[in-house]
């Protein structure tokens, strides 16, 4: 039962403290004097609509507090009405949800009006009446909304609410689509592309490189003249001025040997080259 009201603000009502007594079945009062408000200020500590057009003129917010006594258990609602901004609900002085003052208001507060009893019109009140009228057993469903709280916590440590979980999983699915589309072929490939990359940035030096090796082992009338000589050629005149004597010819087959390598290398440099070329026309 109610056994202390505390309204600060509220409409005509600047500051009223009212102790119930036991046994108290009526409160009267001249027309005015804020017996429809004390109604109002009960209405908010269950629950209620909060409309800052029941702050008082002047005030900058309405305050409503009631302490309740259910057996042995002492239970106080607060409401605070700011005339801006949205109301704040509050049980045993800790913030709350004003759902929550509706749901503890059913045990606590049967409001009356002139055309229906209000407690009637609530469906919690219908449900838990064909309850009991069908001696329906609740004990099932009470653990099923504990186990459907508990699931809805573990989800909610999980990632929070289900739009943030839909986020999370179009970004990752976006990431696993970048991923697949650089169709990466092996663990080290980012060390290969590494190395490649920086032969394809030296690449005009390599052909260079390559290109002016070819012509010192080979020669080229094209490029150099045709007086121009290359490693082979020079190579080939000293094996014929050696193979003229026997007592060379160890020397003239030794250079003949490195006649072949050259002519090897060189043509392997050749291949390169109009590889090269053929990559970079491409």
């Amino acid at each position: 039962m109610l056994v202390e009201l505390s309204v600060r603000d509220l409409g005509v009502i600047a500051d009223l403290d009212l102790v119930v007594g036991a046994g108290m079945t009526a409160l009267t009062g001249e027309t005015g004097a804020g017996k429809t408000l004390v109604v109002e200020a009960l209405e908010l500590l269950v629950g209620g609509r909060a409309d800052p057009a029941v702050v008082r003129a002047g005030a900058s917010e309405a305050v409503v507090e009631g302490r309740f006594v259910v057996g042995e258990r002492e239970i106080v609602l607060s409401r605070t009405v700011p005339r801006v901004g949205r109301s704040r609900a509050y049980v045993d002085g800790r913030m709350a949800a004003a759902s929550l003052l509706s749901e503890l208001g059913d045990d606590l507060v049967d409001l009356h009006g002139q055309h229906a009893h209000q407690s009637l019109l609530n469906q919690p009140a219908q449900r838990a009446a064909l309850d009991q009228f069908a001696a329906v057993d609740l004990e099932p469903v009470a653990s099923a909304r504990l186990e459907i709280a508990a699931i809805d916590a573990r989800l909610a440590d999980l990632g929070g609410d289900p739009r943030a979980l839909a986020r999370t999983v179009d970004l990752l699915r976006f990431q696993l689509d970048e991923i697949a589309s650089a169709a990466i072929a092996a663990l080290d490939e980012e060390n290969e592309l590494t190395a490649e990359e920086s032969v394809l940035t030296q690449v005009g030096e390599l052909r260079d490189a390559m290109s002016q090796a070819r012509l010192a082992l080979a020669g080229s009338d094209a490029t150099l003249g045709a007086a121009s000589l290359g490693a082979l050629d020079l190579l080939g005149t000293a094996v014929s001025l050696l193979s003229g004597h026997d007592s060379l010819l160890d020397l003239a087959a030794r250079l003949g040997a490195a006649q072949a390598e050259v002519d090897d290398v060189g043509a392997l440099l050749g291949g390169a080259l109009r590889e090269r070329s053929e990559k970079r026309v491409g």
